[in-house]
């Protein structure tokens, strides 16, 4: 774990600091190379309060709504109201909030709940999420107009601009000066509920710096043996393709300090085989369900019983020989045939649509 985050550190370190700092002669023994200048811009995209880091861009509302009703409306509804899952985003502001910097109703014990422009102070975090994390299923796939028109239609829906407005690099200041909770910003309080309700006044942590006789770095003492790092697969495998952050490689033993290191390697997304006309009315389970693993289907469908969305199985009896239909929804999503809870579009290729509905429409056997 130390070893860890002494990685993690440097990394961190290395961002900080430029492009010019990657390439300096610094030589950490056992832990990786230095990064690259493409691969510390890969890494450098956040935003800061005070605007370093805004690329270049502009969005309207018009265009966000359309973005918005395409890729977001499903999770958050059509007007940030959100469904079962998801919290609210927009609402519990009101015209003073604007003026004052203080959102009344986060002091209110009567209202229902926060949502995202009640609690956040910088409009730059707001912008850095949408682009670093949304949509879900395909993060970091908006482009930097898009990103600007999402957030303009979601602050025209809270009332915060005028439909008209244009929000790029420049106008993200005005937004700032009129951000309901902009002088909410507090670090000096405790959890739920806090002293503004009578509850904790004392804050959860308050940490101060050791500067003597501070407690020796931790050693590590053990680490997990080689037969049991790979007990659940390989996590550079099962780590998402997007981004630079990818899991160790362990189906290999982990580098010991001092041992001669091979190349490192860089995981690869599987490559589906083709699919034959001949084997694409085949159901073929292992295949079907290795894609759903692949792409995070499991994490809201069991394959015998409900989670957040039907069992496979209740879907394949519901279903039986439509695989057309079968695939077009996986694409597609949708709402309201098993309930309330949307399932948003998915990125699959034809090739493993197919594979997965022929399974579904065979009966989701094993």
């Amino acid at each position: 774990m130390f070893r860890f985050r002494k990685a993690i550190l440097g990394l961190a370190l290395l961002g900080l600091t430029g492009a010019a700092f990657a390439q300096a002669s610094i030589k950490i023994t056992g832990i990786g190379r230095n990064a690259t200048p493409k691969e510390i811009a890969a890494w450098d995209i956040d935003v800061r309060p005070d605007f370093k880091g805004l690329p270049v861009g502009s969005g309207t509302v018009d265009k966000g709504q359309e973005i918005w009703e395409a890729k977001c409306a499903q999770c958050h509804g059509f007007f940030g109201e959100s469904g079962e899952v998801f919290n609210p985003l927009i609402g519990g502001i009101q015209p003073n909030d604007m003026i004052t910097g203080h959102v009344a109703n986060l002091t209110n014990p009567n209202f229902p709940g926060r949502t995202t422009f009640m609690k956040v102070a910088t409009i730059s975090t707001v912008w850095d999420f949408i682009n670093r994390a949304m949509p879900w299923n395909a993060p970091k796939t908006l482009k930097t107009d898009e990103v600007y028109s999402v957030l303009d239609f979601m602050l025209n829906i809270a009332g915060i601009v005028p439909e008209n407005f244009i929000l790029n690099e420049k106008t993200m200041r005005d937004v700032q000066a009129r951000m309901p909770n902009r002088n909410g910003m507090t670090s000096n309080h405790a959890l739920w509920p806090g002293r503004e309700f009578g509850g904790a006044a004392k804050p959860d942590t308050q940490n101060v710096a050791c500067m003597s006789n501070c407690t020796p770095e931790p050693k590590v003492a053990s680490l997990l043996p080689d037969f049991a790092r790979n007990a659940h697969g390989n996590l550079a495998e099962q780590n998402r393709m997007v981004g630079a952050q990818h899991g160790a490689d362990t189906s290999r033993p982990e580098h010991q300090a001092g041992d001669k290191q091979a190349a490192p390697s860089t995981p690869q997304p599987a490559v589906e085989k083709p699919v034959s006309s001949a084997d694409a009315s085949k159901p073929d389970a292992k295949k079907a369900v290795s894609l759903l693993q692949k792409n995070g289907c499991l994490v809201c469908h069991g394959l015998n019983n409900k989670i957040v969305g039907p069992a496979y199985t209740d879907v394949a009896q519901k279903y039986v020989g439509q695989v057309d239909y079968l695939a077009a929804k996986i694409k597609s999503g949708g709402v309201g045939i098993w309930g309330s809870i949307p399932m948003p579009p998915q990125t699959l290729n034809a090739a493993e649509t197919r594979i997965i509905a022929v399974w579904l429409a065979a009966g989701a056997g094993k």
